[in-house]
């Protein structure tokens, strides 16, 4: 899978994309991430991309034509055009059944909003789908891309070692992950649940199932909700 990145700041990329899973994907070939320096198609010689918003009102508002030269660009470069994602706090907020469907797709393009967003008619003329990463305002797209990038990319078969790293995963199945726990059996006069100590696996797939409902529940009541719905 190919991930082409356009953003006003492209040097706050490498340390997320060179390291961790991200990055192991990368070396290993299955992912190609490119960041593009959206001055760099500016129609403007001193690389200007904003303006100020019709109709009033403060704040600066990024242009279209650098977007658009930028996918036309890559467009002949790749010989298709890939899936096109603008970076918005008003965009279909971010879960792990888009982030499955993204990585499914052969290359993504992700546009990185700044100051007041972006001229809304480059959204309208290449099909852009706008994606948030939650019901907040953040001062540009990039970390969203960031996130969207990890979370599409260890999808990505072969990413991880085992498909069931990431199906045992919170929101993966619809329910938060169980609590897990690791050495000493007692930390702090806290103890590791007995049955994880046991060696029956059957049960302790239970108990898994069971904290997975209840923190569910407790912590995210919408998503629940939604879970107990497909279930019949």
């Amino acid at each position: 899978m190919r991930i082409d990145i356009f953003t006003l700041f492209p040097e706050m990329f490498p340390m997320v994309l060179e390291n961790s899973i991200v990055g192991r994907a990368r070396r290993r070939g299955f992912l190609q991430v490119c960041c593009h320096q959206l001055r760099d198609f500016s129609p403007d010689r001193r690389g200007r991309v904003d303006d100020t918003v019709f109709g009033g009102g403060k704040g600066m508002l990024l242009t279209a034509e650098p977007f658009a030269r930028g996918l036309d660009a890559l467009c002949e470069h790749l010989g298709y055009m890939p899936y096109i994602v603008y970076l918005s706090p008003r965009g279909r907020v971010l879960d792990q059944q888009k982030a499955r469907e993204l990585s499914a797709l052969p290359g993504l393009a992700l546009l990185c909003g700044h100051y007041e967003g972006v001229d809304q008619r480059v959204l309208e003329e290449y099909g852009v789908e706008e994606i948030s990463i939650g019901d907040y305002v953040l001062t540009g797209g990039e970390l969203p891309a960031m996130i969207l990038t990890d979370a599409v990319s260890r999808m990505l078969p072969g990413v991880l070692s085992e498909e069931a790293c990431f199906e045992e995963e919170s929101h993966y199945k619809g329910l938060l992950e169980y609590p897990q726990y690791t050495r000493p059996v007692v930390w702090r006069g806290r103890e590791v649940p007995p049955v994880l100590l046991s060696g029956h696996h059957g049960n302790i797939e239970k108990w898994r199932r069971e904290q997975s409902i209840l923190v569910t529940q407790q912590n995210r009541p919408d998503l629940y909700e939604a879970y107990s719905k497909n279930l019949h």
